[in-house]
């Protein structure tokens, strides 16, 4: 299982041992929680080395993400024919967007692909929710609607989406902690950065609540994609978390 340099992977060497443990364990963990037959992350000398600083040997987990996303990935002559490597993290992160008909464009960056996955987890946890909990989203979310539609939190949503900045971190956040929360049992370290402290509430309120009820019972169709999709998620959080730090920093220099 080597890694494959990918310029899109690269922002794991960034990533917090806490935020990397969550990905370790998507990786290495089924979904009842026993070790996962399939995986090679824990053979590996980064892993025995220090299988408590997933830091140290983050391109080993980013080896194992490309290699689980060449199996999910439908492609017969490259099953056949191929060295047996995985594929790049654009082509995971598509294939993860086609299975959760997500409306995007491969062309597009990778950081608006993925903000197009979360919008659309999103869009589907308050598809059937009343509108005294929308009116709660659109209070705990601060967005600028006084209309409680779910036609009009859809459209606030998309529009601080990708306007970028804290919002779209926060969405980020939300969606990552709730995946975590229904697949491992616990969300993610929120210490670790203080100004996520102004989306606790949002946290534990119905949109949260509503994603880790879904997490909980969606049965994702493949061994490959319980290990895809929950990881891309996790990427794309650790990718918004890294450029709110580094937005904050420039804000102080």
């Amino acid at each position: 299982m080597a890694y494959c340099k990918d310029k899109d992977l690269e922002i794991l060497a960034s990533a917090s041992d806490e935020d990397l443990q969550i990905l370790v364990d998507y990786l290495i963990k089924d979904k009842d929680g026993s070790p996962r037959l399939t995986e090679e992350l824990t053979l590996t000398e980064g892993y025995k080395k220090c299988p408590d600083k997933p830091s140290k040997y983050w391109q080993e987990i980013a080896g194992e993400l490309q290699h689980f996303g060449g199996n999910s990935i439908a492609n017969l002559v490259r099953n056949i024919f191929g060295n047996g490597e995985g594929v790049l993290y654009r082509e995971i992160l598509c294939d993860v967007c086609d299975k959760m008909k997500v409306n995007y464009n491969s062309k597009a960056s990778i950081e608006i692909i993925e903000m197009n996955l979360l919008q659309k987890i999103i869009i589907d946890a308050i598809d059937k929710m009343n509108s005294e909990e929308l009116k709660k989203i659109i209070d705990e979310l601060d967005l600028k609607t006084t209309d409680f539609t779910k036609e009009a939190l859809i459209a606030a949503l998309q529009a601080g989406i990708f306007k970028g900045g804290f919002f779209a971190y926060q969405i980020a956040v939300i969606v990552a902690n709730a995946v975590a929360k229904a697949l491992l049992g616990r969300g993610l370290s929120l210490t670790a950065n203080a100004t996520i402290t102004r989306a606790m509430g949002a946290l534990a309120g119905p949109l949260g609540i509503a994603l880790t009820a879904l997490w909980t019972l969606v049965d994702i169709a493949g061994p490959a994609y319980r290990v895809t999709i929950p990881a891309v998620v996790q990427v794309a959080y650790i990718r918004m978390k890294t450029k709110e730090i580094l937005r904050l920093e420039s804000g102080r220099s």
